[in-house]
């Protein structure tokens, strides 16, 4: 039964990743993103009679597993030379960022009363990259998937709003293109939004946008294993149980397979296709979130968090815009 489950689940979840994929390239959706489009999909089948049923262990490995595997795939896009050629301001504004945005809606959220997974995975994916710092961090916070999902959700409507207002409001920021390149990578949430906003003023300027935002994709790994650590260490205080330190060996991997990359001359249409591989899995893996999504938690929460995630946004985009304006 185990098998068929995830015989089952594996089918479903292809099918909503490569729907994703193609469904990405209409115009009107480019900005959402292959990986939301396949979440959402996710969310759709679940009402399918007898779907949620016959996957569902199958599901739950898919979630789990398979965004480990396409996180580490996922490695094999940051060359660590491009963003080294940059110089050490790209990667100095990155870090900026990634802290000041982590740690003000982490903390503004528990204050209002959102739990400390959701609150980390929303920071996280406002922070780094949107929807794969979420599946990165959950597995080191032990986040449940509704709170995985509405972060996400969260994190693709904010993505999608700041795109469109950073392309509005270009003419009036007295930003060159490279700048407002460097403020799209440094403030908007997945890359797909950055390129978007990039992409508004040629190529060249995407190619710009693209190496702020690995800047910050590159942090993923260490603000995962910190993120462990901390919660690991709260935890272990509040208990006398002992326990271990969570180490996230799929993050090493995505390191490893970054230093691959950098390293071995494994040419563009490899590395293309590799990159396309990983996301194929992210997919997988979103659509199996989506499908184990419960609703009624997802509205009553996301109301509260929203407002807060948007105000952290707006931090982060000034911090982007007098970072790209100062030091580019």
């Amino acid at each position: 039964m185990k098998n068929k489950s995830f015989l089952y689940a594996f089918i479903i979840t292809l099918i909503c990743s490569i729907l994703g994929k193609y469904l990405s390239m209409l115009p009107l959706l480019k900005v959402i993103g292959a990986m939301v489009i396949s979440l959402l999909l996710g969310m759709a089948v679940q009402f399918i009679p007898g779907v949620k049923e016959n996957t569902s262990s199958g599901v739950a490995f898919i979630s789990n597993k398979f965004l480990r595997l396409g996180i580490i795939i996922l490695g094999f896009k940051l060359n660590l030379s491009t963003l080294a050629a940059e110089g050490p301001k790209t990667l100095l504004m990155a870090v900026i960022v990634v802290t000041f945005t982590i740690i003000i809606l982490y903390n503004w959220a528990k204050k209002a009363g959102i739990n400390e997974e959701l609150a980390m995975l929303t920071a996280c994916g406002t922070g780094i990259c949107g929807a794969a710092a979420i599946m990165g961090i959950s597995p080191q916070v032990k986040a449940k998937s509704d709170d995985s999902v509405l972060a996400v959700a969260i994190i693709c409507i904010l993505g999608t709003l700041f795109t469109v207002i950073e392309v509005l409001i270009y003419p009036f920021l007295g930003l060159t293109p490279k700048q407002f390149g460097v403020m799209s990578g440094l403030t908007l949430h997945e890359i797909a939004h950055a390129v978007a906003a990039a992409g508004s003023l040629g190529p060249d300027i995407v190619e710009v946008a693209t190496i702020a935002k690995l800047s910050r994709v590159l942090l993923l790994a260490p603000v995962a294993i910190i993120v462990g650590y901390l919660h690991h260490r709260k935890h272990k205080l509040e208990s006398d149980m002992p326990k271990k330190v969570p180490i996230p060996w799929f993050m090493l991997g995505f390191l490893l397979t970054a230093f691959i990359a950098t390293t071995i001359d494994m040419g563009q249409d490899l590395l293309n296709n590799l990159s396309s591989i990983a996301f194929l899995i992210l997919g997988m893996a979103m659509a199996a979130l989506g499908m184990n999504v419960n609703f009624e938690v997802l509205f009553e929460r996301g109301k509260k968090l929203l407002p807060i995630a948007f105000a952290v946004s707006v931090i982060t985009f000034f911090i982007g815009f007098l970072g790209a304006k100062i030091l580019f």
